[in-house]
């Protein structure tokens, strides 16, 4: 199956500006049908629908209580997809997700023959609830499944629908019969999204919305071949040359066993950076943030306002980071203030070594 990341979907070309009113369209109509049901959250829900028209996966991220399954399964009802919710325990086996293979007999003949079954992840929305609480046997499935498309049984590829979205939810205070995600697996979720705390304004209309008889109704808005259009039409939006070399510096900026001229807040506090597929995302998600923004081409402040959900599961902290209190969102905030976009940076710090020698 292709990579996500490489694989282009098929679309008509057509101008900027329409491409960009039939996605606005699309946005405006889910997140409409989502306020219903959902207060607030405007920034997870446009995180989580960027990664969809990206053709990406999404890890959120929250206390509990903060709505994070009920906003991603009611994001799935306003789409006409399949969904599937797995619930991740420990005692989930790979088969228990991916499906099996069973011995089925012919009564006619007595002839018997394995069929394979398929499980919950054969849909196009899946909500990983919870997704630390498995052991890494069933994550090593689930990985198979994000990346490749497919699921492997007893030789046999089996490929997953089109379009397909893994949206994993993770509780970040409740350590305890936990599993913590591989970094392989981390890699390969698009977006970190946080939940925070609603205001106290939105927690009031959420007092008031869920104390009644009040029962919204969310409807379907777009379909699967209108999100693989978009994908597509993502796809479309150029980039400038001096753009992408800004995407390149920033992500190598964060790797402290590579560059030559590291940041000091590097050097001291990481341990490894974001690889490559750090920079295929920020521009992906630039583009789609540059469409939702009324732009025609990716500008470097779409860079900037997605960099923090693509990197801040990518960077590895050391123990001076934990004993300082120093966290990836710091790094990528001290990282966005000190990269600039035309290089200016580097240069300064060539004529700077210069004069030292």
């Amino acid at each position: 199956m292709p990579d996500p990341l490489t694989s282009k979907p098929a679309v008509q070309t057509t101008d900027p500006e329409s491409a960009a009113a039939e996605i606005n369209r699309a946005y405006e109509q889910i997140s409409t049908e989502v306020h219903k049901i959902i207060v607030g959250q405007d920034d997870v829900l446009e995180q989580c629908l960027m990664a969809m028209f990206c053709g990406g996966h999404a890890l959120v991220v929250g206390v509990p209580g903060l709505a994070k399954t009920l906003l991603i399964s009611t994001l799935a009802r306003t789409l006409s997809l399949g969904f599937s919710r797995i619930q991740f325990t420990p005692d989930l086996m790979p088969s228990d997700m991916t499906g099996t293979e069973v011995i089925e007999e012919d009564k006619a003949t007595g002839a018997r023959e394995l069929r394979f079954v398929k499980g919950p992840i054969f849909s196009n929305v899946i909500l990983a609830d919870e997704i630390n609480r498995t052991p890494p046997k069933t994550q090593a499935a689930l990985l198979e499944a994000m990346q490749e498309r497919q699921v492997t049984a007893g030789g046999v590829r089996h490929p997953l629908p089109e379009p397909f979205f893994v949206l994993a939810t993770q509780n970040p205070i409740e350590q305890e019969g936990t599993y913590p995600l591989p970094e392989a697996q981390l890699d390969r979720f698009m977006f970190d999204v946080r939940v925070e705390y609603p205001s106290a304004d939105e927690e009031l209309q959420i007092i008031k919305q869920t104390t009644t008889l009040q029962d919204a109704v969310v409807k379907p808005q777009i379909t699967g071949d209108d999100v693989l259009r978009i994908q597509g039409l993502v796809r479309q939006v150029p980039i400038a040359d001096h753009v992408a070399r800004y995407v390149l510096r920033l992500v190598r900026a964060t790797r402290a066993r590579e560059a030559s001229k590291k940041p000091a807040i590097v050097e001291q506090y990481v341990s490894w950076g974001a690889g490559p597929r750090a920079s295929q995302y920020i521009v992906l998600a630039a583009k789609a943030k540059a469409i939702l923004s009324g732009a025609t081409h990716v500008m470097p402040e779409h860079i900037r306002a997605v960099a923090l959900p693509v990197l801040r599961h990518r960077i590895i902290t050391n123990f001076n980071a934990e004993a300082d209190g120093i966290t990836t969102e710091d790094i990528i905030t001290d990282l966005l203030g000190r990269i600039s976009v035309d290089g200016s940076d580097e240069a300064t710090s060539r004529t700077m070594d210069a004069v030292v020698r």
